[in-house]
């Protein structure tokens, strides 16, 4: 595939209680946005061990999305306060690894913005394409 056809694989996990139903609505009310996203529902951004998101790019996925709700309004009261502290560790731990700044996006997303959200992926896909294929994939044994 040469590199102006490249279209990054974008893996989102994504909130059950706020950013999955953001994108629902983005879908129902017709908001466009790339097709570049394969979406994993999580019941909370705070639960999502820092390992999937390694695993997913050292299996060829070019970029990462994680999103959840708004600091104050998660469902599970302190999740997504879990979930940025994490957010922080995972950054330098991809700095460590080597893997480019702009690889791994977090962002908080509610159920009533669609358009957000779509804004989101926009920019997510935008960022990851810059960057070009994930390079981890090519240290594979397969």
């Amino acid at each position: 595939m040469s590199e102006e056809n490249y279209e990054p694989k974008i893996l989102a996990f994504l909130c059950n209680w706020c950013s999955y139903a953001g994108a629902d609505l983005a879908g129902t009310s017709r908001i466009q946005y790339p097709p570049n996203i394969r979406v994993i529902r999580v019941p909370c951004s705070g639960r999502i061990n820092p390992l999937y998101i390694i695993k997913a790019l050292k299996d060829g996925i070019d970029g990462v999305l994680v999103s959840g709700c708004h600091p104050g309004d998660c469902h599970y009261q302190d999740g997504n306060y879990y979930a940025r502290r994490k957010f922080n560790m995972i950054k330098n731990l991809l700095e460590y690894m080597g893997i480019e700044e702009g690889r791994v996006h977090f962002s908080w997303v509610s159920a009533s913005e669609g358009g957000k959200f779509a804004a989101v992926v926009t920019e997510v896909t935008e960022a990851v394409k810059k960057l070009g294929p994930n390079k981890m994939k090519l240290f594979q044994n397969t």
